[in-house]
């Protein structure tokens, strides 16, 4: 299995300012002072190799949109942000408008930033397409079709050409979706959110994002624990730090990279992914909140635990299980 990252942005897509561009440039050029490129691959592995991550790499700017690769003809994505156009825009060039898709959708709620993507999206608008929306929520329709009506947007929902189908799904009983095994779980979130857990060939993916985690209920953490259980890959929602959590922004639905490490911890996850990022932080700060959450691992992990490998989600990301 594979997860392959579309978008990771929390709240609402951002764009790298002109001037953020410029910082970058100017830090590349000071770290090449003095340095003679021989070739275009001596500059390749100086840009690779020797630039730090946030001057030579962006976390980019789409909102959710997750990509699972698992052994199946069809496609399999979690939610439907601003991302989901890069990856209607892939599919269009490697299929062609004529060899009619499946694509597989699991909504984790009905947020715009995870919708927002769909009126976007280019197979939807092509005869033969199939397109499957799976979701917990009771009437998830009544949000595209409100997406997709006057004053908000030009092309109505039912212009849409692909054969658009909503499935309900259940908390607590598994389903099959493109090819693999498919449970969810109800989130702590406005409007009611929800996690999935994805298996396939002995390998399993959560994908949890838009969930609010309070350690002082033991057992609901305990609940999501068992959830992630021996996890390989954990998407988690870590757009808010511990102290913005449990103050400010307590009771608005999103998590932090700290109890994402405790709760794999717990689970014995395997790999934490830290996503859907603060919209207001920039690569430099994101780049920081990932050392330092791989340094409280280290600190945090039980004695005589395997080490929990942690990393943050970009866009255009593919990790291979």
């Amino acid at each position: 299995m594979q997860a392959v990252i579309w978008g990771c942005r929390g709240s609402i897509p951002v764009a790298t300012p002109a001037t953020t561009i410029q910082h970058k440039i100017k830090t590349a050029l000071s770290h090449a002072r003095g340095r003679h490129f021989s070739d275009q691959a001596a500059i390749d592995r100086f840009v690779e190799d020797e630039l730090p991550w946030p001057v030579a790499n962006s976390f980019g700017g789409n909102s959710s949109c997750v990509q699972i690769v698992a052994d199946s003809e069809e496609y399999l994505i979690c939610d439907l942000g601003s991302g989901l156009r890069e990856f209607g825009m892939a599919m269009l060039q490697q299929h062609g408008p004529g060899k009619p898709q499946t694509y597989n959708v699991l909504l984790s709620h009905l947020h715009w930033d995870h919708i927002m993507g769909f009126p976007f999206f280019p197979p939807a608008f092509i005869p033969g397409n199939r397109i499957r929306i799976h979701s917990c929520h009771p009437d998830p329709v009544e949000a595209f079709w409100r997406q997709q009506s006057a004053p908000c947007f030009p092309v109505d929902f039912d212009a849409l050409s692909a054969d658009i189908e909503f499935v309900p799904l259940v908390p607590g009983e598994p389903a099959e979706v493109a090819g693999a095994t498919v449970h969810a779980i109800l989130q702590y979130h406005e409007g009611d959110s929800f996690g999935y857990r994805i298996e396939q060939g002995g390998q399993s993916i959560i994908y949890s994002t838009d969930s609010e985690h309070k350690q002082e209920n033991a057992r609901e953490f305990q609940k999501f624990a068992d959830f992630f259980a021996q996890a390989d890959l954990v998407i988690f929602d870590a757009q808010y730090s511990l102290a913005e959590m449990v103050s400010l922004k307590e009771d608005w639905g999103h998590s932090s990279n700290l109890i994402g490490v405790e709760l794999c911890h717990m689970a014995k996850a395997k790999h934490l992914l830290l996503y859907h990022h603060e919209p207001a932080y920039d690569d430099e700060t994101l780049y920081k909140v990932l050392r330092e959450t791989i340094r409280y691992e280290e600190l945090a992990r039980p004695e005589g635990a395997d080490p929990l490998q942690v990393s943050s989600a970009y866009d255009g990301l593919q990790v291979v299980l």
